[in-house]
């Protein structure tokens, strides 16, 4: 018998926990005029949500496109997650990979906290970035849509969906997007852009950090420089904060 969404947000619901779900909606921000207004939490702990993914991870994509159109958020992450384990199975073909990554974009504004957005968004669209045959014009083109668009989480996706290509040493990604969203209006996009600079340091090479640096630590927002010069020790830390 096919398993179905019914199944996963019924056996979800079971576990529905008014007290988690009242300090979920404080971390996530979820009241009047913040960033997460409106998102719905059953209370349930990503462990627990891991557990659905575990078990439903062959769901049919029709079924998981169920569960991402759900009012609850973890229902929502859920059907995210079961994406990344299809996309990222060994034995997936290619069609079966470009249904996961085509159903993952005609998607990505339920990805509507920054959990959902980085808990997914590199392990699919990141990664068909590194492992997709298509041109870098075709590839710019998909991902330039995404951080030109008026959605802030489609606009964190891009971002954040650079974090596969610095695991190859490919810089120019997540330097293409950073400076595009360097003086967001956003605090999140702010966190987002210092993470990836930060990241970029860590795993490609501190000089490659200290030229952006150089150019864009007197302009750039706090929070990001922050975020970038995290790992950085404090001599040096203080140095770029002075400028």
């Amino acid at each position: 018998m096919n398993k179905t969404a019914n199944e996963v947000i019924a056996a979800m619901q079971m576990l529905e926990n008014p007290e988690q779900r009242k300090v979920l909606m404080g971390f996530f921000k979820t009241g009047k005029g913040q960033y997460g207004e409106g998102d719905e939490f059953l209370g349930l702990k990503v462990p627990e949500t891991r557990a659905f993914v575990k078990e439903y991870r062959d769901l049919p994509l029709p079924e998981v496109q169920k569960l991402l159109e759900n009012t609850w958020h973890e229902v929502r992450l859920c059907g995210f997650l079961i994406l990344v384990e299809q996309y990222n199975d060994k034995k997936a073909t290619q069609e079966a990979k470009d249904a996961v990554l085509k159903l993952y974009l005609a998607n990505t504004r339920r990805a509507n906290n920054w959990d959902l957005v980085d808990l997914s968004c590199y392990k699919i669209l990141g990664k068909w970035l590194v492992e997709s045959d298509a041109t870098k014009v075709e590839k710019l083109r998909l991902m330039d849509k995404l951080a030109n668009s008026d959605n802030l989480w489609e606009q964190r996706i891009s971002i954040v969906s650079t974090m596969a290509t610095l695991k190859v040493k490919d810089t120019s990604y997540t330097l293409r997007y950073a400076r595009h969203h360097l003086n967001h209006k956003h605090d999140l996009m702010h966190k987002a852009v210092g993470w990836l600079l930060r990241e970029m340091g860590k795993r490609c090479g501190v000089d490659e950090l200290r030229d952006f640096l150089s150019e864009y630590a007197i302009t750039m927002p706090r929070t990001a420089l922050r975020y970038a010069i995290e790992k950085m020790d404090k001599e040096e830390r203080e140095y770029w904060m002075k400028k």
